[in-house]
């Protein structure tokens, strides 16, 4: 597999050093706290309710055995025993204490990850497809062109005090997996005429102004990727807001002044920059698809997969639920879900993250994968392997069938651990899951994505999903909006606000009545609820979300 880990450290140990002392002279007093914060928050560290809370970078969600072991030693040392993933493909730890935060660092960086641009003003992780390298649809593999972005951007010395943080994503596959319009840069990789470039997407976010992208290049050769991608971040350092941090986003400098007028100043800025870019890019890029090589697939029956499938039931719903479909004949992609019904969605053990590293080494080419959905991904494991891997799974509670169903939630911290946020989301992710998991409806259900934020910042992605959920203060007391419609794939689209917000007791027995109502408006059982909703539109699923008004 690619290692994605820097081939000189130096640098990475260096910044831990530098962090060290800057901690040192905050623990003597030296720097006030918000002397420290922008210090703080360039090596990834937040101060949350309880605790500090250190972000570490996963580039584009690839990670390796022995960095998830790494992780699993950091859990156990200096957490409470688990991590987060999170929807930018990497990992929270919640409860480390500030002395220790040097050494974890130190840690880090002697398998190659740090902390870096996981915060601040900057240019963030770039994200792609968790299937990236295996998907059957797969026009290109998106990781190299990832990589090069991270070599780029990593501490370049333009974009380290942007307007707002800056977010990139990358898809390769006829299908969107990366939620490109939802990002401040998205790109999607195409051919035309025989030549592979990109559709390049500007403008995108969530937050409290929740906006869709917009397509600013419909074919961008790949040598002008790094040009054209300067060119836009450039452009936006210096038109970008300073004056109101809710206005600083790329997304309200396209709105504000137009596509159009943005675009002429991205090309005349490109037409400069262009001729800077002299080919040291290319060749990096053809060095990072040397290293890109695909795995040494094998060529083995599978009659022992189908077997089983046809034995257990059990494993047969998995199967049917956890797996993505692979380019490679024999071979699929195995979603482990970190969402069991009343676990805290995201959350991973030390005991789990040793497991998966185990079980990667054993079954998956040493390849592993963190997905936005706050899932782990196996993507290239042969289908004689399955009936093993999910035994070794089941035993660590880590073969719940449930993978883009009801229960796999996408939530937030939310008011447990954020001192942004305006109500609890986990509680709401973990009572939905129970409650149709005991129903008996999840499968019924079938395909459904639900979003949970705590608050408007939108972590939880509640605009994306076909059901979203939004966590506000009303006077103390915690309310929940519901939105229709989002999605992030396909048919790109911010969720629609389905009126009045409810209780906290009343949201479980809201979707219940929203849900029961899809199952009998659908033309058929292959019918999915955002298919469902599209046709139909919102009115009678506001009608059975708020019953009391639809009777008036």
């Amino acid at each position: 597999m690619f290692d994605a880990r820097p081939v000189d450290t130096d640098y990475v140990r260096h910044r831990a050093a530098q962090f060290r002392a800057q901690v040192a002279r905050r623990l003597d007093g030296s720097l006030t706290e918000e002397e420290f914060r922008p210090l703080r928050l360039m090596n990834g560290v937040y101060l949350q309710l309880h605790a500090y809370m250190l972000r570490i970078a996963v580039p584009y969600g690839t990670i390796s055995p022995d960095q998830m072991r790494m992780l699993a030693h950091l859990a156990e040392n200096y957490d409470k025993g688990y991590g987060h993933w999170t929807t930018r493909q990497n990992i929270q730890f919640n409860w480390p204490k500030l002395v220790d935060i040097p050494d974890m660092l130190d840690h880090l960086a002697s398998v190659g990850l740090h902390a870096i641009q996981t915060s601040g003003n900057t240019i963030r992780n770039t994200t792609t497809d968790a299937f990236a390298g295996a998907a059957q649809d797969e026009i290109a593999d998106p990781r190299p062109y990832a990589e090069l972005i991270r070599s780029w951007s990593t501490d370049h010395a333009e974009f380290q005090f942007l307007p707002r943080k800056f977010k990139i994503a990358i898809s390769g596959g006829a299908r969107d997996r990366a939620l490109v319009a939802a990002h401040d840069i998205g790109l999607r990789l195409v051919q035309r005429d025989g030549q592979t470039g990109f559709e390049v997407w500007v403008g995108g976010g969530l937050g409290r102004t929740p906006m869709l992208g917009q397509v600013i290049r419909d074919f961008l050769p790949e040598g002008d990727l790094l040009p054209y991608l300067e060119s836009i971040i450039a452009t936006y350092n210096l038109s970008g807001r300073r004056d109101n941090k809710y206005k600083a986003r790329i997304k309200i400098t396209v709105s504000e002044r137009g596509l159009d007028v943005f675009k002429a100043e991205v090309e005349d800025e490109f037409s400069r920059r262009r001729h800077d870019f002299r080919g040291a890019d290319q060749e990096a890029l053809a060095g990072f698809r040397d290293r890109f090589a695909p795995p040494a697939f094998r060529n083995a029956p599978f009659d022992g997969f189908e077997a089983e499938r046809k034995a257990n039931p059990a494993f047969r719903s998995w199967a049917d639920t956890n797996l993505h479909s692979h380019r490679i004949e024999g071979y699929t992609s195995v979603i482990v879900t970190f969402k069991a019904p009343g676990a805290t969605p995201g959350d991973a053990s030390a005991e789990q993250m040793r497991l998966l590293a185990d079980l990667a080494e054993r079954y998956g080419h040493a390849d592993l994968r963190i997905s936005h959905d706050q899932n782990v991904v196996l993507p290239h494991v042969h289908k004689s392997d399955l009936p093993a891997l999910y035994l070794a799974l089941r035993e660590a509670g880590l073969a719940t069938a449930n993978a883009g169903l009801t229960s796999d939630i996408i939530a937030c911290p939310g008011m447990d651990y954020c001192t942004l946020a305006t109500a609890r989301s986990i509680p709401i992710a973990q009572e939905i899951a129970e409650h149709f998991r005991a129903e008996g409806l999840e499968e019924e259900i079938g395909k459904l994505n639900i979003r949970i934020s705590g608050c408007i910042n939108a972590c939880g992605h509640h605009h994306l999903g076909h059901i979203g959920i939004l966590g506000l203060d009303r006077a103390g007391v915690e309310n929940y909006q519901i939105t229709l419609g989002g999605d992030g794939y396909d048919i790109p689209a911010i969720g629609q606000r389905a009126g009045a917000g409810f209780p906290a007791e009343e949201v479980v027995p809201a979707i219940d009545r929203l849900l029961r109502a899809y199952l009998e408006l659908r033309e058929d059982a292959g019918e999915p609820f955002i298919d469902a909703y599209r046709r139909l539109g919102p009115a009678p699923f506001k009608a059975a979300l708020y019953p009391e008004t639809a009777d008036a």
